[in-house]
């Protein structure tokens, strides 16, 4: 087994992996890794399996050291640290590589190996960001956007009236209370949002039939009512980490690794 880590902001997305497939997901507070309770929840996640590797993409670099200890200590692995150099799968075409989050390079890795190219990714996490692979199959840049719960909670922390709510679907467009008009703009105007940018996207890759791809914690409410998102992959960001790996292959020391062969097949919308 590959053990797979995508270390968010707010969560350290887990898996495990065997050649062709992600097997089994979990998460695990990214906070934790500084309070110390992570090391321990990683290993009643990994159980007995065996484990020949490690690959991680991180945007929290003050956890990464913390983690690649914890690896090395707790079962001697080699980890592959996925980013701009060590990326394979899409060329890039970026002014400052170095700075593109290693997240959005998993995702675009598996979103052309999934879709070929063109393809672009909507990530729905802390952040809505878009990721845009061109037809020569190479990473141009994307789009940021806050995400729905940092919109909502800022709103709640920023007024006086405004309360905390909890995102859902909602088929209304007119509130009849002060929750149901945030949540109505919540995601009605991020499904707006999303689907104005896609029309843009698709004029300026010259790509009318553009495969748009969806992940993070809200893909599957915003994805409900777009015609224009393709497949909603929960685990999109550990398929790339696995792709990127070579689904099973150690890293020899010193070697940058190749993305493997297939991928398992997406939810279909």
């Amino acid at each position: 087994m590959i053990l797979l880590l995508d270390v968010g902001n707010t969560n350290t997305h887990l898996g495990l992996a065997r050649p062709g497939a992600v097997t089994r997901q979990a998460d695990v507070p990214t906070a934790e890794w500084f309070s110390g309770a992570a090391p321990a929840r990683l290993a009643r996640f990994v159980g007995s399996q065996s484990l020949r590797g490690a690959a991680l993409c991180s945007v929290v670099p003050r956890a990464t050291p913390i983690i690649k200890r914890v690896l090395r200590q707790r079962w001697n692995l080699p980890a592959l640290e996925l980013s701009a150099a060590t990326v394979r799968g899409v060329g890039i075409r970026y002014p400052r590589p170095e700075t593109i989050g290693p997240d959005r390079l998993a995702n675009a890795v598996a979103a052309r190996h999934r879709f070929g190219a063109p393809v672009v990714v909507v990530d729905f996490g802390t952040a809505v960001t878009f990721d845009v692979v061109n037809k020569e199959g190479s990473y141009l840049g994307g789009i940021i956007a806050p995400g729905l719960a940092a919109m909502t909670d800022y709103l709640h922390e920023k007024t006086a009236l405004l309360p905390r709510i909890r995102i859902h679907e909602t088929h209304s467009v007119i509130g009849r209370s002060t929750e149901e008009a945030m949540l109505i703009g919540a995601v009605h105007g991020y499904r707006g949002l999303v689907r104005e940018l896609i029309l843009e996207l698709k004029r300026e890759l010259g790509a009318p039939r553009l495969p748009v791809v969806a992940t993070g914690g809200y893909a599957r409410l915003i994805a409900a009512a777009l015609p224009e998102i393709s497949a909603v992959d929960p685990l999109l960001t550990l398929e790339g980490l696995r792709l990127v790996w070579g689904a099973g292959r150690p890293p020899k020391a010193g070697s940058r690794l190749i993305a493997a062969s297939r991928t398992p097949k997406l939810q279909r919308r």
